[in-house]
């Protein structure tokens, strides 16, 4: 079993940063790639970034690309999203996810997060 908990988002002027975590708790912490999606009122979710469990690798979502950036330390158990150059269409629930393999497909996690709300305002 894992446990995620998000914490972070919050309201930022356009332009400007936020950094999200994800803390987990469980044993299975280590091997699982970890990944952040994204939900928007009236929008499917989507798919942010991930990141192996090694963290030597990598993947964004074409929305994020140059933006955002995925990292994890698995001492401490935690996933971080570096959010910069924030725009309005960024607004949204960000949730952890964790999964088997590095994948962008929702259905490959099977533990996630209640969720971190990051509004971005114009």
């Amino acid at each position: 079993q894992v446990q995620l908990v998000e914490s972070g988002g919050g309201l930022v002027q356009a332009g400007g940063s936020l950094r999200l975590s994800c803390a987990a708790s469980g044993r299975t912490f280590i091997d699982r790639a970890m990944a952040w999606f994204r939900q928007a009122p009236g929008k499917e979710r989507e798919f942010v970034a991930a990141i192996a469990w090694s963290g030597t690798s990598t993947y964004n979502g074409d929305s994020v690309k140059g933006r955002f950036t995925i990292s994890r330390d698995n001492a401490k158990n935690t996933v971080y999203l570096q959010m910069n150059s924030l725009k309005p269409e960024d607004t949204a629930v960000y949730y952890c996810a964790a999964g088997r393999i590095l994948s962008r497909r929702t259905y490959e996690y099977d533990y996630w997060g209640q969720g971190t709300q990051v509004t971005v305002s114009s």
